[in-house]
């Protein structure tokens, strides 16, 4: 007989690896440049918290488009990479996950690591990044 912590970790490790193939399409996307592909991550209406910023994306293609750009001329951004990724709450349709990233530079230097929050939710069938909160710029 399976106990209830057995069926939430059940559960957590399901959840997790759904989130993670998210997070690992939004990466690639962003790495490739790719807003279109960093926006079939997502759901929308989407919210970031980032620096003292809150924005809400109402839908795909409000992502500013000049983000590559912009990354590159800030700090010579080349790409990222996930560090760390753990669900710390979830339910059937909605998961918190804690996680971090790093910014490197084309040199393979690093930027800096920055840690995350993201909230994931089941939407339509299909899992998505809702909203985004960072302590990076």
């Amino acid at each position: 007989m399976r106990t209830s912590k057995t069926r939430d970790a059940a559960g957590r490790e399901s959840i997790q690896a759904l989130c993670n193939a998210v997070l690992d399409e939004f990466m690639r996307a962003l790495n490739a440049h790719d807003a279109a592909g960093m926006d079939a991550s997502m759901h929308f209406p989407h919210t970031r918290f980032a620096g003292n910023a809150v924005k809400v994306y109402q839908a795909a293609g409000d992502n500013p488009m000049d983000l590559f750009a912009r990354l590159q001329a800030e700090d010579g951004w080349s790409y990222s990479r996930w560090e760390t990724r753990e669900v710390i709450q979830h339910n059937a349709s909605k998961a918190h996950v804690a996680l971090s990233y790093t910014r490197f530079r084309a040199d393979h230097s690093v930027i800096g690591v920055y840690d995350s929050l993201y909230v994931m939710t089941l939407v339509e069938g299909r899992w998505g990044i809702q909203a985004r909160s960072s302590f990076g710029p």
